[in-house]
């Protein structure tokens, strides 16, 4: 695919469609560069992505996630990101980050959550890198270890912490503010995607925490029709 153009691969979940809308239209209206999306559903997955859910996962797509390479072919770069989202930049800001030199590259997160259990009842899981998948610029050729079969039989943290490279050198950082973590952080008016890990502002327990505010008018606009 052209350079100039941004994949990007969503994670979407079944118990929170509305998600996955407004986060891609929180991108392309505030893009100024061709987008693609692909949304990773387990229903299309057949016969890709096999392994049994595992009751700790809070998402649909906690594991398939790590196919964004295989799914690109192994080619160029593509973003991987959480459904729960909002962009406030341009997409093109983030894209121009990619360095060669890296395999992944990501926000290097170094927190404790706050809660115990997230959107739903789920268990808050604590390990090393938390949060460090949940958006990914995948040097898809660096990345050839995620094979499909590694990705249906590895563990999770293997996964999750990037075991699949040979070392943490291979992981470039990206600026916190490409993936801002609503209620772990205080508020920061020049956060450019931000991310509702606790719950979204489409969950009740949720809809005064900060920014929901932008998301619900966002809500509002992937909406809209114009009537005659």
């Amino acid at each position: 695919m052209n350079d100039g153009v941004a994949r990007i691969f969503v994670g979407f979940d079944s118990k929170e469609v509305v998600a996955y809308h407004v986060l891609t239209q929180s991108i392309i209206e505030r893009s100024s560069i061709p987008v693609v999306f692909s949304p990773i559903v387990l229903s299309n997955l057949d016969g890709i992505f096999t392994r049994e859910r595992n009751p700790l996962q809070s998402t649909e797509f906690s594991f398939s996630r790590f196919l964004v390479p295989y799914l690109s072919d192994y080619e160029g770069w593509s973003i991987f990101m959480d459904c729960d989202m909002l962009a406030r930049a341009d997409i093109a800001e983030l894209w121009k980050l990619r360095d060669d030199r890296y395999a992944a590259m990501c926000v290097k997160h170094d927190y404790q959550p706050k809660i115990e259990t997230k959107f739903l009842g789920q268990t808050q899981t604590k390990y090393e890198k938390k949060n460090w998948s949940s958006m990914i610029l995948f040097n898809n050729a660096k990345c050839r270890a995620l094979t499909k079969d590694y990705v249906n039989t590895a563990t999770g943290l293997q996964l999750h912490q990037f075991k699949w490279l040979e070392s943490d050198d291979q992981i470039g950082e990206v600026p916190v503010t490409w993936n801002y973590l609503v209620n772990e952080y205080d508020y920061r008016p020049d956060a450019q995607l931000v991310h509702f890990t606790d719950g979204g502002p489409y969950f009740d327990e949720y809809r005064n925490d900060d920014y929901a505010e932008e998301w619900f008018a966002m809500r509002d606009r992937m909406l809209h029709v114009q009537q005659k």
